[in-house]
């Protein structure tokens, strides 16, 4: 039987009771964040800190003591442990607002949810994406970060589905480029890494903050921007990146893209150190 962690204490995945009026369900009013344990650490740990307390912020919620510790990744490594979990193990931490109250809220204390299940190793087969006609991104304070309201992403997974593709690039409203369902987007040209701006409504993922800062590291020119499918032409190689790694995207709309595979391996390798 899974176990979970709720506001600090394992319990079995079915002894979880939570109110109809828990915020979350009643108003969305919390994030989320998807980590990666492997091998005993939690990946790119403190950008994953640097978010929750970014999305803490801007939603005013007293993030959990435990949170900000530097003891936390021991604390998911036991309960991945307890689940007897592989070498790779999915985490995903879930916070919300305590208290009922309508719109209003009680209090700005919360209560959180840690889950944690195997994984497998990444796919590393290129992806083969479209355009994402039925939704379009929705820019906004709260777009930097995993709100528990994602409807956009679920009919963006649907159409992907219903036409056969690995998945969709978002727009913004204006028609530039912002996102995958479930990735950042970059391209490489000439030592420049591009990827949209945040303006866009693009998630300001932790894979994106570290492929920023290892570019400025190396000297590159870092291009955050308005970018639409021409900007692509002369790519050496166009990519999906998350938490669980780096991506090439072979084709869009049918149209192939640069694919310079053994780029994008070396980008991860020196990540990952």
């Amino acid at each position: 039987m899974p176990l979970l962690l709720y506001n600090g204490q394992i319990l079995p995945e079915e002894d979880l009771r939570l109110p109809l009026s828990n915020r979350a369900f009643q108003y969305n009013d919390g994030f989320f964040e998807t980590l990666v344990l492997e091998k005993g650490m939690l990946r790119f740990w403190p950008e994953h800190r640097e978010r929750m307390e970014e999305a803490g912020s801007v939603l005013r919620l007293e993030l959990p003591p435990e949170l900000l510790t530097d003891c936390f990744p021991q604390i998911v490594k036991e309960l991945a442990e307890k689940n007897h979990c592989g070498s790779i193990t999915r985490v995903k931490f879930k916070v919300w607002r305590a208290g009922e109250g309508l719109y209003t809220p009680q209090t700005n204390q919360t209560d959180w949810l840690v889950t944690v299940q195997s994984a497998q190793t990444p796919i590393e087969e290129p992806l083969h994406v479209g355009i994402c006609q039925t939704v379009r991104t929705i820019p906004s304070v709260f777009s930097s970060f995993k709100g528990i309201n994602s409807p956009v992403y679920v009919l963006a997974s649907q159409e992907k589905t219903a036409r056969g593709l690995d998945d969709l690039i978002l727009l913004d409203p204006a028609g530039n480029l912002a996102e995958l369902t479930y990735s950042n987007l970059f391209w490489v040209k000439d030592q420049s890494l591009f990827t949209p701006a945040l303006e866009t409504g693009c998630l300001h993922g932790v894979m994106r903050r570290k492929l920023l800062q290892w570019a400025r590291q190396k000297n590159w020119q870092v291009q955050e921007g308005f970018f639409t499918r021409t900007d692509f032409t002369g790519a050496s190689v166009v990519f999906a990146g998350n938490v669980t790694g780096l991506r090439m995207i072979e084709t869009v709309e049918g149209e192939r893209t640069g694919a310079q595979s053994s780029l994008l391996h070396q980008i991860w390798q020196e990540l990952k150190i």
